[in-house]
């Protein structure tokens, strides 16, 4: 099996810096604490638009903007006009916004960039975008050749030529391939960058898509190879097929020829299901014989059941909600478990990395046998399992130490017959960096790794597996001047005392007199870690400029494990807001920086974050780049899809978890008299994951309220926002204007 989709860097390594005028210390060492007590939302009385109940009716009627949830209705695009001409004017008319947008289109459309590589075949795959191909080309090479300083890439597939021969707004979203020869594979586009696609059959000897081969119409579909001429789908077959959310809930076995209404059904979740619908997964040995089919039925947004597929039926296996399955090595399964794990012989704690046979885990109770199910690695208490990929006889792991990235190669010792054990051997990476891992191939034995810095642009190089050992195959050059800048990591004290982790990236000789302009960025959910990366956009656009750049690793995300993103679910969602207005504080308890010259950027969840600081602390930020947001946290789950987000933030049909939803929700929580700053919303109308009326909706009542603001939304590109260069470099450039805008003029 082999996808190639086109994503972001892995999250990559750190660089050391010492304080001006302290002596040198390790960089992860933490600076001094100085923070002085944690601070509290001030209570007030309720706002106007407050609703008189928190049912969905009273929610509804308390809503004064609902028709800019009609994504391209007529009173909505207009909204949107208006909103744009004025954004436009103020950010693209400011004498920066042409460098700016220079600067970041030369990054963007770069033909010295890492092209990410994927194993396809005997060779190596690649998606590449530049000014030439801004859409960008599918393409393929050897691995020799891709190891040389002059690569002869071959196209595969032009999606530029292709939109144009087609008059679609086509953006790629990726390849599966058919193991173990990978010729067949079926290509996703999206029309205009929804995460809705088209999928084709692409057959890559003659590099066309297959003449009556497999088709699927625009959908969110869930799909996998099960043979040449059989696929495994999930998606919409027809009325009642979908859950809430929008995601499908049965899977079918679909044979070359048939119709989807043809398709036979082989598994079926339900239609009360949450999280992102059902998904199959076929996993293989490395020379593509398949080693378990299994069926992912997620419960809510964390918790799922795991069917296995035995003889045309579906069995479940004994597992706990809350895993993560990393694949299959030959009749054994290997995990990471995300909550304690209560089996005969004892619990496997939560975080764990194990393996465990399938043929076990299919029995109505797990049995406890020798070494079956077994820890492959247990993190500490400051440890977490980052990314894993698992070979025939061994398991790559990136482990994340105080979010300092180390590269461990485990397999079974052989020692001892009689008491089974894991055994991990340390393969080399840089000091004091973050790690990620790339595509990985059982039947070559190897992985691609990447390691980065806020301040050290990315290496990738191979890892054979079995030897332990890492080879370098390319380094990007630098795209701004590092040499000005260094890194430290501070803590900040959270309302409930919890220490808060957060890297500043600061000029080396900076007064530590609060007058620096700094961005805080931060995330904090779904157990997604933020370890630091090389931002060329941002360190050309704003550190080379004076500016200071700050990551907030807070609770939500998974820097510490699973508790560290379980502590902050549903009720106790205030303490991550708590814990990003803690960083705040702490950053002008030090000096670094203060409020007139601090701003905030969040996008997706990160817009629940960044909304609800501006309404909550407005005095401790002078700006806000809110960016395909959620906000109204009490209709989120009518808008689609975010009926799959539950839980993650609760249910806001039921009084109980509306009312502590209500407490923070940044559209209810808006008051006309609170001293907010300038902010700069923006989103996307093609965004089909988190809808573009969160922001309208936001924007709008600001507008009403006679706070001053900027909203802009892009008319295409998804939530992703990266459909090309050219439309990213402008989006840049907007949010690099505003903050300059807002925090050095």
């Amino acid at each position: 099996m082999n996808r190639l989709f086109l994503t972001a860097a892995l999250p990559a390594l750190l660089l050391s810096g010492c304080a001006a005028g302290a002596p040198e210390r390790p960089i992860y060492g933490l600076a001094p604490d100085r923070v002085e007590g944690p601070l509290e939302p001030p209570a007030a009385a309720a706002p106007p638009h407050f609703p008189a109940d928190l049912t969905p009716a009273g929610v509804r009627a308390a809503d004064d903007h609902l028709a800019l949830e009609e994504v391209e209705g007529a009173g909505a695009m207009a909204f949107v006009a208006e909103s744009n001409r004025r954004a436009l004017a103020a950010l693209e008319e400011d004498p920066r916004y042409e460098t700016f947008r220079r600067q970041a289109f030369d990054i963007l459309s770069a033909t010295d960039r890492i092209p990410a590589p994927v194993f396809l075949g005997e060779g190596i795959g690649n998606f590449w975008q530049d000014a030439a191909n801004p859409k960008g080309i599918w393409r393929r090479t050897t691995l020799d050749s891709y190891r040389s300083d002059a690569t002869r890439w071959e196209t595969l597939l032009d999606i530029d030529a292709l939109a144009r021969a087609e008059g679609r707004d086509w953006v790629w979203k990726g390849a599966d391939c058919l193991a173990p020869d990978e010729t067949r594979c079926l290509v996703s586009l999206s029309d205009g960058g929804k995460d809705a696609v088209v999928v084709r059959e692409f057959d890559i000897p003659t590099r066309s898509f297959v003449d009556g081969g497999f088709v699927l119409p625009e959908g969110k579909h869930r799909l996998e190879w099960l043979d040449r001429d059989t696929l495994l789908v999930a998606t919409d077959f027809g009325p009642d097929t979908l859950t809430e959310s929008g995601y499908p809930f049965i899977v079918k076995s679909l044979t070359r020829g048939q119709t989807l209404a043809e398709a036979t059904e082989v598994y079926r979740g339900d239609i009360g299901d949450g999280g992102y619908g059902v998904s199959p997964g076929v996993y293989r040995d490395g020379d593509g014989r398949i080693e378990a089919v299994l069926f992912h039925r997620p419960l809510d947004t964390f918790r799922a059941e795991t069917w296995r597929w035995v003889d045309g039926r579906a069995v479940r296996l004994n597992l706990p909600e809350r895993v993560g399955i990393h694949g299959t090595m030959g009749g054994q399964l290997v995990f990471s478990l995300d909550e304690d794990w209560v089996i005969p012989g004892g619990p496997m704690p939560a975080g764990a990395l194990i393996i465990a046979g399938l043929d076990e885990l299919s029995q109505a109770e797990m049995p406890r046998t020798n070494g079956n199910p077994g820890v492959i690695f247990a993190p500490g208490e400051r440890q977490s399992i980052d990314s894993v990929r698992v070979l025939s006889d061994s398991v790559l792991a990136v482990v994340s130490d105080n979010v300092v990235g180390t590269l461990k190669r485990f397999n079974m010792a052989t020692d001892d017959a009689r008491h089974p054990h894991w055994r991990a051997t340390d393969i080399a990476v840089p000091a004091n960096s973050a790690v990620g891992l790339g595509d990985s191939s059982k039947s070559r034995g190897e992985v691609f790794v990447s390691t980065q810095g806020f301040l050290t642009p990315p290496t990738l190089s191979l890892a054979e597996v079995s030897a332990a050992r890492i080879t370098e195959l390319r380094s990007a050059p630098a795209k701004f001047d590092a040499s000005t800048h260094v890194v430290e990591q501070f803590e900040a004290t959270s309302s409930d005392g919890t220490k808060i982790p957060y890297f500043v990236t600061r000029p080396r000789d900076m007064a530590m007199d609060g007058s620096a302009p700094t961005i805080l960025f931060g995330y904090g959910g779904f157990q997604v870690s933020f370890p630091p990366a090389y931002k060329p956009e941002m360190g050309r656009l704003w550190l080379e400029n004076g500016g200071v750049f700050v990551q907030a690793n807070i609770r939500g995300g998974g820097e510490f494990g699973p508790q560290w993103h379980q502590s902050v679910l549903k009720e106790n969602r205030q303490l991550a807001f708590d814990d990003f207005a803690a960083v705040a504080a702490d950053l002008h308890r030090r000096g670094i920086t203060s409020p007139r010259r601090t701003g905030i950027y969040g996008r997706s969840n990160g817009g629940v974050l960044t909304s609800v600081t501006m309404t909550q602390h407005p005095e401790l930020i002078n700006a806000a780049v809110i960016e395909s947001p959620l906000i109204d946290m009490l209709r989120y789950h009518e808008l689609p899809a975010g009926a799959s987000w539950m839980g993650e933030y609760g249910d806001p049909r039921l009084p109980e978890e509306a009312a502590w939803i209500a407490r923070y929700s940044a559209y209810q929580q808006l008051r006309p008299d609170a001293d907010y700053p300038r902010v700069y919303i923006t989103t996307n109308t093609r965004d089909d994951r988190v809808h573009p009326g969160h922001a309208r909706k936001f924007a709008a009542r600001l507008a009403a309220m006679g706070h001053d603001h900027l909203y802009y939304e892009e008319t295409a590109g998804g939530h992703s926002n990266d459909a090309d260069p050219v439309a990213n470099a402008r989006r840049w450039a907007r949010h690099y204007v505003y903050l300059a805008q807002q925090l050095m003029d």
